[in-house]
Formats: C-alpha cells, sequence, structure tokens
C-alpha cells in the first residue's frame, strides 16, 4: 500500500508499506493495536489511525523523538489516502479469477481496483497479462490458502477491501 499525504502547498509526500522496517512495522502494529494483517485491511477501507500510523514512521526517521500521541493530521479526509500497488492488484486480479464470478461483477470489481489503485493503469495492464492472448499467467502463481470468511463474495468496496491476499510483508 502506498499513503499519501497532500501538503497545503499541493506537494504530496508519499511513504510505501513495501519500504517499511520490521521495527517500523512492529511500532504500527503497537500503535494501532492491529496486527499487521488488520493494519493492511484497514488501510484498504482508508482507516484514519492506520494511515496516521504509516505516515508518522515516515516522519519518524527525520524526527525519532516524534511521539504518535503528538502527530496528528489535519484535514486528514481531503489529505490522506491509501491506495494498492501493482502487487496487490495482481494478487486481487488472481483472486478475482480463481471465482466463478460473472463478467459483470468482474468489472465492477475492476473499477473499485481502478478507484483504489496508486495507479490506475496497473489494473489494467495486470488483466491484460492475466487474461489475454498470452493466458492466465497469473493462475500459475501459488495462492494463499483462502478461508471462506476472506475470499470475497461479491465486488464491493467492503468486500475486496477486506480481503485477505496480502503476504503480511
Amino acid at each position: 500500500m502506498i499513503v499519501s499525504y497532500t501538503h497545503d502547498d499541493g506537494t504530496v509526500e508519499q511513504v510505501s508499506t513495501d519500504e517499511l522496517s520490521t521495527v517500523e512495522s512492529a511500532a504500527i502494529e503497537k500503535v494501532t493495536g492491529m496486527d499487521w494483517a488488520a493494519v493492511e485491511r484497514a488501510l484498504r477501507v482508508q482507516d484514519p489511525t492506520a494511515m496516521r500510523a504509516v505516515l508518522w514512521t515516515h516522519r519518524k526517521r527525520a524526527n525519532p523523538p516524534l511521539r504518535f500521541s503528538d502527530f496528528d493530521v489535519p484535514a486528514w479526509k481531503r489529505r490522506l489516502k491509501a491506495r494498492l500497488e501493482r502487487e496487490e492488484i495482481e494478487e486481487i486480479v488472481e483472486e478475482l479469477l480463481r471465482d466463478d464470478d460473472s463478467e459483470q461483477a468482474q468489472g465492477e470489481a475492476l473499477h473499485y481496483l481502478r478507484k483504489f489503485a496508486h495507479d490506475p493503469a496497473d489494473v489494467d495492464a495486470v488483466w491484460a497479462d492475466a487474461t489475454g492472448p498470452k493466458g492466465n499467467v497469473l493462475a500459475a502463481v501459488p495462492s494463499p490458502a483462502v478461508t471462506p470468511a476472506d475470499s470475497p463474495s461479491s465486488s464491493t468496496d467492503a468486500d475486496w477491501a477486506t480481503s485477505s491476499t496480502s503476504t503480511g510483508a
């Protein structure tokens, strides 16, 4: 996931959770009271505490004494957002192709993926790679066991956003 913060002057500060250290990830777990899988699910639904915690760890790199309790993000609804990176899009598309959803349901899911992707073009590229003339290249990738509670049953924001497809990295 990429968490971005838009400053008053329009500049955007971005933090990829893929770039966090284990110590930073553990600090995020501690201040949010969530394990890493729950943090990732919270980011997918734009949870302000999870997004704030990711941004806080990034800011602590330059200001180590910064405390989470002292770190606020005014106007967070306008300034903070979490978006999917290509690897996460690949995992979700793989899951979509495993499900026997109708083309309409898949189309709706792709619409939501584009809405929440850091780069919406990644969604179309991943879909084309997975379903194009080369065949379903993502189907060959072994997938983690998915329990019925983890599988999206429809293509709503909440369903795909809370799907457990992450590697937990």
